[in-house]
């Protein structure tokens, strides 16, 4: 009996025991909180040259080691602002801009992330543009009879047509055509005559696929009047555009 007693005893101090554990143990964490992955990617900073320098090599092809192209009809990228830069190749990734060479640029720049882009802009961004040789043959008929051919152009982007409610080109482009990194406003100086044709003609036609148009209906407005020879005359005048240099 008094074994029964002992091993009775036992088996409450076993429960006794077990209750004081439950009231006292500190109970696990919960999980942590999921953390959500945002849809869209990180805004880009401002870029870096250097590395934008690796990631531009596989552009030489085409725009050169320095981004002053050797092959017709691709631009110049030397001395383009870094946004504008950017702003372009963001535009052939997302598949907006659709003519010209876009369907050779889309792949490349389809691999690059937000801030490749920048880093590529801030690369070519430092170089130094040179520059092409504008026509200077003398126009033989038609309303500029006498003209060099380039002075079509070069009236246009110095004076504009008050008349046509056109503003001079250098008001945005700057007077030697090095454009505007604030609103990411393109260089000019030296372009490829049969690039800046065929981008004036597009804005010429006043249809794009961009989702935000505002530069596009910007050049949109001055393009829609100009004639196909003052459209040539541009195109040949910024070809032969030198950038100043410091004294």
């Amino acid at each position: 009996m008094r074994l029964v007693h002992a091993f009775a005893g036992l088996a409450c101090l076993a429960l006794a025991a077990v209750a004081y554990a439950q009231s006292t143990a500190i109970p696990a964490p919960d999980a942590a909180p999921v953390q959500a992955a945002p849809l869209t990617e990180a805004p880009a900073h401002w870029g870096d040259a250097k590395a934008g320098q690796a990631k531009a090599a596989i552009c030489a092809a085409c725009h050169g080691l320095d981004g002053n192209a050797m092959q017709q009809n691709a631009p110049r990228l030397a001395g383009m602002p870094e946004r504008y830069i950017a702003d372009q190749l963001h535009l052939f990734k997302s598949g907006q801009r659709t003519s010209g060479l876009a369907a050779v640029m889309a792949p490349f720049a389809g691999i690059l992330s937000a801030q490749d882009m920048r880093n590529v802009g801030a690369w070519y961004a430092g170089q130094k543009s040179g520059a092409g040789i504008a026509d200077d043959s003398v126009i033989a008929s038609g309303p500029n009879k006498g003209m060099k051919f380039y002075e079509v152009g070069e009236r246009l982007f110095r004076g504009g047509d008050a008349a046509r409610g056109l503003p001079a080109c250098m008001a945005c482009h700057g007077a030697t055509g090095a454009g505007n990194p604030g609103p990411a406003y393109p260089s000019l100086h030296g372009q490829d005559a049969a690039y800046v044709t065929r981008r004036l003609e597009e804005y010429r036609t006043g249809t794009t696929s961009y989702a935000n148009p505002a530069h596009f209906a910007l050049m949109a407005s001055v393009a829609k009047t100009l004639t196909d020879e003052e459209i040539h005359s541009l195109a040949s005048y910024v070809q032969g555009l030198h950038a100043r240099t410091a004294q």
